[in-house]
């Protein structure tokens, strides 16, 4: 089994930056890709930022790109997501997500919630005006 962890959510005045962190333990050797996805009340969980462990293309979302980065360190259990220039429709609850291996496509992206086996709680990113 996998458990994924959040950390770092919080509140942050429009235009800040702020950086989350997911780790990632128990049988990582199940996880080959990891990513952020946010989500506010009443609408559907929406893609962020995710890669593969072992490199390649890292996918964002529309409304981030160039605003949000997602970094991995040496070990590549954890992955971070740094957060800048941020405005008050960043609010949401922040998920970390890890796929395994299992059907993986290189050259595919995997945005959608589905692609996804393992999840974290969440942690509440706040964006004051």
């Amino acid at each position: 089994q996998v458990h994924v962890e959040e950390f770092g959510g919080g509140v942050v005045q429009a235009g800040g930056s702020l950086r989350l962190s997911c780790e990632a333990s128990g049988r990582t050797s199940e996880v080959l890709r990891m990513g952020w996805f946010r989500q506010v009340p009443g609408r559907q969980r929406e893609f962020v930022a995710a890669n593969r462990k072992d490199g390649g293309i890292t996918y964002y979302g529309d409304s981030v790109k160039g605003r949000f980065t997602i970094s991995r360190d040496g070990a590549r259990n954890t992955l971070y997501l740094q957060m800048s220039s941020l405005k008050s429709a960043d609010t949401a609850v922040y998920y970390c997500a890890a796929k395994s291996p299992s059907f993986d496509n290189p050259v595919y992206a995997y945005t959608d919630v589905h692609d996804y086996e393992y999840w974290g709680q969440g942690t509440p990113v706040t964006v004051s005006a």
